[in-house]
């Protein structure tokens, strides 16, 4: 019998991952970004993106989750850290979770979990000690299940342009060499 199950994405994944990014950020930053930049959401434009990004990364990966059915619900994307300040460290190795998504129709069901463990397993191959990923500060429960699965803050924030003034973002990180 079929279970529910995560595995890295394939470019025939494109279109329906962006069809669950395109979901998830419509309903989780509503008032968080614009509304019409929100609207602007191309799902066409993103599978392009992802397809570009999946045949061309050599140290990037994308994951996703799929329902017993399937169906994708989730997605989850990684590589090294991006941040300066964290890059220069040479103690721990640092890795970055630069998208975390699932499905809204699917949300309760323990995909972003399953989605969570696999990227730090996957992080932990690569030889990485701890992981960070920036969440927009007023995203709530986002940073709920972040920490509870670990996470937290490290007084780091930036400031985003969303077209109608900035979005400020902080970054979460967690030790994953337990």
């Amino acid at each position: 019998m079929p279970t529910d199950q995560v595995r890295l994405a394939r470019t025939s994944d494109v279109d329906d991952v962006a069809r669950v990014q395109v979901a998830a950020w419509r309903e989780a930053y509503v008032g968080l970004l614009p509304a019409a930049v929100l609207a602007a959401l191309d799902p066409d434009e993103i599978a392009f993106e992802w397809g570009r990004a999946l045949l061309t990364a050599t140290d990037h990966r994308l994951l996703v989750a799929v329902n017993a059915d399937g169906t994708l619900v989730g997605a989850v994307a990684i590589g090294p850290g991006s941040d300066p300040d964290l890059a220069e460290s040479r103690e721990p190795r640092w890795g970055e979770i630069s998208l975390l998504v699932v499905d809204p129709a699917a949300r309760g069901q323990g995909h972003g979990s399953r989605l969570l463990s696999a990227a730090v397993d996957h992080l932990r191959e690569t030889g990485d000690d701890a992981v960070a990923m920036w969440i927009p500060v007023d995203d709530e429960p986002m940073r709920a299940f972040l920490v509870s699965a670990g996470f937290g803050p490290d007084s780091a924030h930036r400031d985003r342009e969303t077209g109608d003034g900035p979005l400020r973002e902080v970054r979460l990180v967690a030790d994953i060499t337990a």
